[in-house]
């Protein structure tokens, strides 16, 4: 049976990812604005890195992408929460806290690609989840 094996130092990055992550979310949380803020960097640069370390697999390529934008999202909606203009009107009823929804939907868009289009293509493929 074949099988993926993460590096050590990817593995260890990913850790260090999850750290950043919770740490945005629980600034975002308790309304710790420079904690929540400062942690959009690390956390959204190593999402990055992670999806660029793994683009020769397309199937960790579209999810660690779909990371990426979702993280790009709520770290959107974390700002516009922050700065007071989540329910500001942007036209015809959507607020900007609504366009979080676009990330959203890039990252929903990579997974839809790859299990609807690239998966059923390559069902022999090693990679394939």
């Amino acid at each position: 049976m074949a099988q993926y094996s993460i590096p050590l130092r990817y593995r260890k990055m990913e850790n260090l990812h999850i750290v950043f992550w919770l740490l945005k979310d629980i600034g975002w949380c308790l309304i710790w604005k420079p904690l929540g803020l400062v942690m959009i960097f690390p956390t959204l640069l190593i999402a990055i890195l992670i999806a660029y370390n793994t683009r020769q697999l397309v199937s960790e390529l579209c999810h660690n992408l779909a990371i990426a934008f979702w993280i790009s999202a709520n770290s959107y909606w974390m700002i516009s929460e922050f700065l007071h203009f989540d329910e500001l009107i942007v036209f015809a009823g959507v607020t900007y806290k609504h366009l979080a929804l676009i990330p959203f939907l890039l990252g929903l868009f990579c997974l839809v690609y790859y299990y609807i289009w690239w998966k059923p293509r390559h069902p022999d493929s090693l990679e394939t989840m």
